[in-house]
């Protein structure tokens, strides 16, 4: 019996080091760096991972609604301290693993300038930009627009997306002539600016500034694989992904 306790005891004391799986709800511009972290992730730790991409909007009334996501990489760092406040998330997890760029971006080749005088000028039939009440780089475009004093004759012409994956869709479709992206969407290999099309990486004193922040959920209290994720998002190799797909570490 003796024996068998101390079996038991060991068992249990081994659990947190056991391989798991996490349930992890990822804003929709870190799709690609999430998939190439989560890879990495994986074969290093032996944890699985299966995650879902949105807007963090949506993502806070799933919670909400009892999603079963266990961490949140969240586009913003208000949703995160949000959750924390209601109790539904862990808040000595949280920090800030990026900081997101917007651009606005067409398809087209030559389309949208380097000063984004487009927006002004507003040769074009549609603009893309992602829900702004639910997506944080839509908001980010609705900001840019406030502060060049364009927003009144732009707004008739915006196709609003439901993410900011689905306005990408709409440029590079053209079914938008340019909108508002995540940089990362659009970031071109080897020093270019932009992968293809046009685009302007916008200056950052033209929208607030984007804290990508990550957060443990309270279902995901005592799983070894969400906290494994949420730590893993600090280590040298997740950060230099981070990094090669345009966004700035804090």
């Amino acid at each position: 019996m003796k024996r068998f306790a101390i079996f038991l005891f060991s068992l249990f004391a081994s659990l947190p080091a056991m391989a798991g799986e996490a349930q992890v709800a990822v804003a929709a511009n870190f799709m690609a760096p999430m998939n190439k972290i989560a890879a990495e992730f994986e074969r290093e730790t032996g944890h699985k991972l299966s995650l879902s991409f949105g807007t963090v909007g949506k993502f806070y009334a799933q919670i909400h609604n009892g999603a079963p996501f266990e961490v949140l990489v969240s586009a913003d760092q208000d949703t995160p301290l949000k959750l924390t406040s209601d109790g539904m998330a862990l808040g000595e997890s949280r920090y800030t693993y990026a900081i997101g760029k917007l651009a606005l971006w067409s398809a087209k080749e030559g389309f949208v300038d380097a000063k984004g005088d487009v927006l002004r000028q507003g040769n074009f039939q549609h603009l893309a930009l992602a829900n702004p009440k639910l997506a944080v780089y839509g908001a980010a475009g609705m900001e840019v627009m406030k502060r060049l004093k364009a927003l009144p004759q732009l707004e008739p012409k915006f196709v609003q997306a439901e993410n900011i994956t689905q306005a990408h869709m709409f440029v590079s479709s053209g079914t938008a002539e340019l909108g508002f992206v995540a940089y990362s969407q659009v970031l071109g290999k080897d020093g270019a600016e932009f992968a293809s099309g046009s685009g302007w990486i916008v200056p950052q004193e033209l929208y607030p500034l984007i804290r990508q922040d990550v957060i443990v959920l309270a279902k995901g209290k005592g799983n070894p694989a969400a906290l494994a994720l949420a730590n893993y998002l600090k280590t040298p190799k997740a950060k230099a992904i981070i990094r090669s797909y345009g966004y700035d570490l804090p």
